[in-house]
C-alpha cells in the first residue's frame, strides 16, 4: 500500500458492498497522494493496484487483544531483532493513524510471551523466504496472533547498507544482490548530518528518534506553504500534530518533519525514513495549535517562522539553530564500497580545489581527484589583491611583478595539494574565469583606474567570452605561470599531475601551451565543453592524453541556453508541461548532449583507442547520468565528494544490469 491508497471494513455477505468497496480501491490508485508518493518513488503509473479481502479480526476485543507493526531488524540502523511498537485493545488503523502513541514491541514480550515468540519465529521464516528486511503488521485477538501483512521495510540509508552486508555475511543474498539492493539515495542518506555539540545545547523538547540525521530550518505548519518556501531555497522544518497522505508534498520539500503525536511505524515516521530525512515523532509535550501557527514546548511559545533543529537520531528539538557536522562512516560501507570497486568498470574521482577537501575524498574512496579548479585558489585576500594588481598593470615590468608574485602563492597551494594527496592523481584545469570575475563590482570601484579597467574588461554575454584558453592566448604569460608553478611545486613534493585546458575549440590552441610543460611526466589534457572540440575529437585526440567533458558548459552549449536564466524563467514551464522530461543540468540529455558525448568518444578513439576519457561536470554524480557515461565507454567520472559512494555504486550496479540483460538475452 502507498499513501493515498485506501481500505475499507464491510460485511462478506453484502455481494455489492464488496464489489464498490474493490472499486474504490481501485480508483484510489489515481488519488493525488498516491499520484504524489509514485512520482517521488519512480514508480509507474501503469504498474496498477489490487484489491486484497481478508477476514477481519478484532485487536479491542479484550485484554488479551491488540495491535502492532514491527520491523524484523531496527529500521533506522539495521541492528538485528524485532523492532516495533504494539497497542492493546486497539484496532489497526488506531496506531497507523498516530491518533494513539504506542508502546514498545517489548510490552507485547511482558504481557504475552508465548505470542512474543510466535512473533520472532514467523520474522525469522519471512526474512528467509524474502530474503530481506520485513514490515509485518499484526493482530492479537484473545491471545491468538494473525499476520495481516508483510512487505519489504523501509529503512534508513544506513540500515540499507547494513542490512546488505549483513545479510550477505547470514548467506541470505549474494554480493551482486547486496550491491543491486542499496539505493543511491541510501548512500546519500548515509552521509547524514548529525549535531556538533548536542551536550552544549539544552533540548526543547524530546520525542521519538523516528529516522537519523540533524537538520535546522524555520518552523512550518502548513505542508503547502512548505512546499512552496522550498522551492524558494529556504530551509523549512514542518510542524504537525500528525501527518497524513496529503502531507507528503510538504514532508518532501522540508529539511526535517516534527510531530506531537504517532509512534516510529506512523506515517511521518516511514515516509521520512524512505527518503532519509531526519524526524521526530510522539514529542507529546509539544502542543501545536495550526490555526495560530504556532506550538507550545518547554515553558515556550514558538511561531512560524522562528529557526529550529532537530535530531532525528536523538529525538530531540532545540530552539534556534545549532552546529551541523557530516555523519561518521559506518564500517558496513566501507565493506560494501569494497565489493563495488571489485565489480565496476568506470573510476570514481572528486572535483576539489583545496588541501582540505583532500581530506573528504580519501574518506568517501575517491579515486583521485578529477577537476581542481585553479581559479578558486585566487578568492584568498592575499591572491586576489595580487591578481588585482595585475589586471590594474599599466608596464610590462609592472605585469612581470605581479605575476612572479602569482607564481609563488600557486606554487605553495600546488606543494600543499600534492602533499594532502600522498599519491592520488590530480588533473588540475588551468584558469578558466574571465578577468573581469576578479574585480569588484563597478559601484564599489576605489580608484578612477579600477574603474576604467571594469568599464574595459565589460562583455556582453561573459559565459560565451574572454575565459578559458582563449584569455590563455591572449595572456599567455598568465597559463605559463600556472604551469610553471605546477611544475616547481611537483619537483618539490613528487605527484602524479595531469594538466587540463578549458573552454577549447581547435587543436591550435592547445598546442603553444602543451609545449609550456618541459615535465614529460605530466599529463596533458583538454575539457570538451563546446560544440566545436567534439565536432574535431580526431584532431584533439592527437594532441593531448586525454579528454574530459564539461557536462555544464557543454549542456548550455548544446541547449542553447543560459543555465542561470533558463531554471529561474521558463526551465520548470518546460518541465510541467512536459517537453523535456528532466532538468537537463541535473541530468544528463542523452538524445542531445549524450548523443553527442558518445560520437565523440567513438571519433576520438578512431585513431588513439586507448585515449582515456573523463567526465567532470555535476553530472559525474548523478546516478542517471553515471549509468549512461558507463555505457557509451567514459572511463572515470569526477563529482563533489559527497557523492562519490553512490557513484561507486552506480558504476557496479552498471556492470551488474548489463550481466543481467546478457544472461537474459
Amino acid at each position: 500500500s502507498m499513501p493515498g491508497m485506501m481500505d475499507t471494513v464491510l460485511n462478506i455477505d453484502d455481494k455489492d458492498a464488496l464489489l464498490t468497496a474493490a472499486r474504490q480501491i481501485f480508483n484510489s490508485w489515481d488519488n493525488p497522494e498516491a499520484v504524489e508518493y509514485r512520482s517521488l518513488n519512480n514508480i509507474p503509473p501503469d504498474l496498477g493496484t489490487a484489491a486484497v479481502v481478508q477476514a477481519m479480526v478484532f485487536g479491542n476485543l479484550d485484554q488479551n487483544s491488540g495491535t502492532g507493526v514491527v520491523f524484523t531488524r531496527n529500521p533506522s540502523t539495521g541492528e538485528p531483532g524485532l523492532f516495533g511498537e504494539y497497542l492493546m485493545q486497539a484496532q489497526g488503523e488506531d496506531l497507523v493513524s498516530g491518533e494513539k502513541t504506542p508502546t514498545p514491541i517489548a510490552t507485547l514480550k511482558e504481557q504475552m510471551p508465548g505470542v512474543y515468540a510466535e512473533l520472532e519465529e514467523v520474522a525469522r521464516n519471512f526474512e528467509k523466504h524474502f530474503r530481506d528486511m520485513q514490515d509485518i503488521e499484526f493482530t492479537v485477538e484473545a491471545g491468538k496472533l494473525y499476520i495481516l501483512q508483510t512487505r519489504s521495510g523501509k529503512r534508513s540509508g544506513p540500515a540499507a547498507v547494513k542490512l546488505a552486508v549483513d545479510m550477505v555475511g547470514e548467506g541470505l543474498l549474494s554480493r551482486e544482490e547486496a550491491i543491486l539492493r542499496v539505493t543511491p539515495e541510501d548512500m546519500k542518506a548515509l552521509l547524514h548530518k548529525r549535531l556538533k555539540s548536542p551536550e552544549k545545547a539544552k533540548a526543547l523538547t524530546r520525542g521519538l528518534n523516528a529516522s537519523p540525521g540533524a537538520a535546522t530550518g524555520i518552523v512550518i505548519f502548513d505542508p503547502a506553504e512548505a512546499a512552496q518556501l522550498a522551492k524558494k531555497g529556504n530551509a523549512v522544518i514542518l510542524v504537525r500534530p500528525e501527518t497524513s497522505p496529503d502531507d507528503i508534498q510538504g514532508i518532501a520539500a522540508a529539511e526535517g518533519v516534527v510531530t506531537s503525536r504517532g509512534g516510529m511505524t506512523s506515517h511521518a515516521a516511514l515516509v521520512a525514513r524512505g527518503m532519509g530525512k531526519p524526524c521526530v515523532c510522539g514529542a507529546e509535550e509539544m502542543e501545536v495549535d495550526l490555526a495560530a501557527e504556532k506550538f507550545k514546548a518547554g515553558g515556550q511559545v514558538v511561531s512560524k517562522g522562528d529557526e529550529i533543529t532537530i535530531d532525528g537520531t536523538s529525538g530531540k528539538v532545540y530552539l534556534g539553530v545549532l552546529p551541523v557536522i557530516e555523519a561518521e562512516l559506518i564500517p558496513e560501507l566501507g565493506v560494501l564500497l569494497g565489493w563495488a570497486d571489485g565489480f565496476k568498470r568506470l573510476g570514481v574521482k572528486a572535483n576539489v580545489d583545496t588541501a582540505e577537501g583532500i581530506v573528504n575524498i580519501k574518506r568517501f574512496g575517491a579515486e583521485g581527484v578529477g577537476l581542481c579548479r585553479t581559479e578558486r585558489q585566487f578568492n584568498a585576500p592575499e591572491p586576489l589583491s595580487v591578481i588585482r594588481e595585475f589586471i590594474l598593470a599599466d608596464t610590462p615590468e609592472d605585469k612581470t611583478k605581479a605575476i612572479d608574485k602569482l607564481r609563488e602563492l600557486q606554487r605553495r597551494d600546488f606543494v600543499a595539494l600534492f602533499k594532502a594527496l600522498d599519491g592520488l592523481p590530480i588533473i588540475i584545469r588551468l584558469l578558466d574565469l574571465p578577468l573581469h570575475e576578479f574585480l569588484p563590482p563597478e559601484s564599489m570601484a576605489d580608484s578612477p583606474k579600477m574603474k576604467e579597467r571594469i568599464a574595459d574588461l565589460k562583455e556582453v554575454n561573459p559565459m560565451l567570452g574572454h575565459r578559458g584558453v582563449r584569455l590563455g592566448t591572449t595572456s599567455p604569460e598568465i597559463y605559463q605561470m600556472q604551469v610553471e608553478a605546477i611544475e616547481s611545486a611537483k619537483a618539490e613534493v613528487d605527484a602524479d599531475v595531469s594538466i587540463m585546458i578549458p573552454q577549447v575549440i581547435m587543436a591550435a590552441e592547445l598546442l603553444p601551451i602543451k609545449r609550456m610543460i618541459k615535465d614529460k611526466t605530466i599529463k596533458f589534457g583538454t575539457m570538451m565543453e563546446t560544440v566545436r572540440a567534439c565536432l574535431e575529437a580526431e584532431k584533439l585526440a592527437e594532441v593531448v592524453d586525454f579528454i574530459s567533458f564539461g557536462t555544464n558548459d557543454l549542456t548550455q552549449a548544446v541547449f542553447s541556453f543560459s543555465r542561470e536564466d533558463a531554471e529561474k524563467k521558463f526551465l520548470a514551464a518546460y518541465l510541467e508541461k512536459g517537453i523535456l522530461e528532466h532538468n537537463p543540468f541535473e541530468v544528463v540529455d542523452e538524445k542531445g548532449v549524450g548523443s553527442l558525448m558518445a560520437t565523440t568518444i567513438f571519433r576520438a578513439r578512431t585513431g588513439w583507442p586507448q585515449l582515456e576519457v573523463g567526465v567532470c561536470g555535476e553530472h559525474g554524480g548523478e546516478p542517471q547520468s553515471v549509468k549512461f557515461f558507463h555505457g557509451i565507454g567514459a572511463d572515470y567520472v569526477s563529482c563533489s565528494p559527497f557523492r562519490v559512494p553512490a557513484a561507486k555504486l552506480v558504476a557496479a550496479q552498471a556492470v551488474l544490469e548489463e550481466r543481467g540483460r546478457k544472461r537474459a538475452g
